[in-house]
């Protein structure tokens, strides 16, 4: 398989992974075994919100990462989806639930208006 396909396949598999999942973050290790503490604390800002999410590890997955990296223009890990859309790590995250708006997104991404 030839660079230009494995990046297609990643990409395809990436934006699967994004459709199926209303929040999904890209980390390194798992929901129940972060291996960073970036991870943790994304992982733990979702469980205060009682909502579905999925952690998609790519700590070992450099091809993996390489392609989240140019798809969202965003170097580091982790990088977090709410239905569909890239809102990046725990950093844009806490400015966003600082003005009350991760709370309205989340309702609205779970059919909760």
């Amino acid at each position: 398989m030839s660079g230009e396909d494995l990046k297609n396949q990643l990409k395809s598999e990436i934006e699967e992974e994004i459709k199926n999942n209303k929040v999904l973050i890209y980390g390194k290790g798992t929901r129940t075994a972060p291996q960073c503490g970036f991870t943790m604390e994304t992982v733990q800002f979702f469980d205060k919100y009682n909502v579905p999410f999925e952690v998609v590890n790519v700590l070992n997955n450099m091809p993996k990462r390489e392609t989240l990296n140019e798809m969202t223009n965003w170097p580091t890990l982790p990088k977090v989806f709410i239905d569909g859309k890239f809102y990046g790590d725990t950093d844009i995250l806490d400015e966003m639930e600082a003005k009350g708006e991760i709370e309205p997104l989340l309702k609205s991404a779970f059919g909760q208006e």
